[in-house]
C-alpha cells in the first residue's frame, strides 16, 4: 500500500489516505508441461516476459536483453546450466519477391525448452499448438529431451523453406528464358532477384554456422542420440546453402550478360546514327559553301562552275575517305 500525506486546511493534524497500487499487466507466457518437461513459448516480448523469466529461470541479463533486440547476429552462446541460441529464418513474400529476416531465441536446458519470436514463425507456432492439442506428439517430442525437440522445431523449419528456395530457381529459370530476348527488359527482374539471393545467404549462411557447433553442445541436453539427427539438418543445411552459392553464381551471369547486351544495343544505334552523322557532314558544308563570299553557280549572283565542281569533288573525296576508314575498323 502507498501512503500519501496531506494537511487539513487551518489545522496542524495530517490527513492520511491511502491509494491502491496499479495492478501490472500479466505477461503473455504460453507453457506445456509432459511428465518434468516443459515447453515455455512467448510471442511478442516485452520487459514484462523478460521479467518473467528471469525470476523464474535466473537467465543472465545481456542474455534477455538480446531477446528484446531484433538486431542480433546468429550466435550460440554457453551459460552454466543452459543454453541461449539466435536464430534467423528467412520470411519470403509473394508480392514484393523478397525475403525478410527474422529472428527468434532459444533458452535451452535440462528440462526445458523456452522459444522467443515474433510470432511470424509458422512453423513455430504450428508445432506448438499440435503439442497442445495432442498428447501422442507431447510424447513424441518431449520424451527425447530439450535437444531433440530444439531439432524437431529446427527440422520442421528447414524443411518448410525448401518451396522458398524452389520458387527462386523456377524465378530463375524465367529470368534465363528472356534474358536473351532483347525485346524484353529484365534489369529490373534481375536487379529483384539478385537481391533477394543475397539476403538469402546473408541469412542461411550464419545459421548453418550455428549448427556446426550445435551437434556436441546439445547432446548433453539430450535423452536420445541426436547424432544422426544433426547430421541429417546439417547435410539439408549444406544443400541450401550450395544451391543459394549456385544462384548467385547463375544470377551474376544472368546480369553480365543483360549488361553486356543491353551495351551491344546502344553501341549498334549509337553507331548508325554517327554514320548517318558523319555522312550528312559534307551537306552540311555545302551549305556552308553557299553562305561564303565566294561568287557560284545557283547564287544569288552567278559564278564558275568550275569552283563549284572543284567544291564538290572535294567534300566527295572526304566522304569516301571516311566510309573506307570505318569499313576497315569494322565500325560499318
Amino acid at each position: 500500500m502507498y501512503k500519501l500525506l496531506g494537511w487539513h486546511r487551518g489545522t496542524d493534524r495530517k490527513k492520511e489516505e491511502t491509494i491502491e497500487p496499479a495492478t501490472p499487466e500479466a505477461p503473455k507466457i504460453e507453457a506445456i508441461t509432459y511428465g518434468d518437461f516443459t515447453w515455455v513459448n512467448i510471442e511478442a516480448p516485452t520487459k514484462r516476459e523478460t521479467e518473467w523469466l528471469a525470476e523464474k529461470f535466473q537467465f543472465h541479463p545481456m542474455a534477455l536483453d538480446d531477446c528484446l533486440s531484433r538486431k542480433q547476429i546468429s550466435k550460440l552462446d554457453v551459460y552454466p546450466g543452459y543454453l541461449f541460441f539466435v536464430f534467423h529464418y528467412p520470411l519470403y513474400h509473394k508480392e514484393t519477391r523478397l525475403a525478410t529476416k527474422q529472428q527468434w531465441e532459444a533458452f535451452i536446458g535440462e528440462n526445458y525448452l523456452v522459444t522467443i519470436h515474433t510470432g511470424a514463425l509458422k512453423t513455430i507456432v504450428a508445432l506448438f499448438r499440435d503439442c497442445q492439442a495432442n498428447e501422442e506428439s507431447r510424447k513424441e517430442y518431449f520424451s527425447g529431451g530439450s535437444g531433440f525437440l530444439l531439432y524437431r522445431i529446427l527440422d520442421q523449419a528447414i524443411d518448410a523453406y525448401f518451396p522458398v528456395l524452389d520458387k527462386i530457381l523456377s524465378l530463375l529459370e524465367d529470368v534465363e528464358d528472356v534474358v536473351f530476348d532483347e525485346e524484353i527488359e529484365t534489369a529490373k527482374e534481375i536487379s529483384i532477384l539478385r537481391r533477394d539471393i543475397i539476403t538469402q545467404r546473408a541469412i542461411m549462411f550464419p545459421t548453418r554456422n550455428i549448427f556446426i557447433e550445435m551437434e556436441n553442445k546439445l547432446k548433453r541436453f539430450s535423452k536420445v542420440d541426436v547424432t544422426a539427427y544433426y547430421s541429417d539438418l546439417m547435410d539439408h543445411m549444406n544443400k541450401i546453402c550450395e544451391t543459394l552459392d549456385e544462384c548467385r553464381e547463375i544470377i551474376e551471369v544472368f546480369k553480365d550478360t543483360d549488361f553486356v547486351l543491353a551495351t551491344n544495343r546502344v553501341n549498334r544505334v549509337v553507331r548508325i546514327l554517327n554514320i548517318f552523322a558523319t555522312i550528312t557532314i559534307p551537306f552540311i558544308v555545302v551549305s556552308s559553301i553557299y553562305g561564303m563570299n565566294v561568287h557560284l553557280p545557283g547564287g544569288l549572283t552567278s559564278g564558275s562552275w568550275t569552283t563549284f565542281i572543284v567544291l564538290m569533288l572535294i567534300m566527295i573525296v572526304i566522304t569516301c575517305v571516311m566510309l573506307i576508314f570505318f569499313r576497315r575498323r569494322r565500325w560499318i
